[in-house]
């Protein structure tokens, strides 16, 4: 699709190779990195949000489960379907930590 040129209303928009670089990026400067699995909805792709050991997470979106699976499986990081499991408290804590200070969120 040309740069410029919008899609239909109401499409989702699929994972790039700049989602890609943003969570390689992640788990490359970060230590005890956790990936949970987000499943596609009518208003978003499927995602993955990263979690690293401090809590600071981000959230991109991937081209599917068995990306996902491809992603944690390369960088040898577990996997979590985070439906299932949740999310882990130290996530949550930084995000408090950061919404106290005022900083943006990920």
């Amino acid at each position: 699709m040309p740069w410029g040129r919008k899609k239909r209303p109401g499409t989702l928009r699929g994972a790039d190779s700049a989602d890609r670089d943003h969570l390689v990026s992640f788990i490359r400067t970060r230590t005890g990195v956790e990936a949970f699995l987000e499943p596609r909805t009518a208003v978003t792709e499927t995602t993955v949000v990263l979690v690293a050991a401090d809590g600071e997470w981000t959230r991109r979106r991937v081209a599917g489960p068995d990306a996902a699976e491809a992603l944690a499986k390369k960088y040898d990081l577990p996997l979590y379907e985070a439906a299932r499991v949740g999310y882990p408290l130290r996530m949550r804590e930084w995000t408090a930590r950061r919404k106290a200070t005022g900083e943006a969120s990920s």
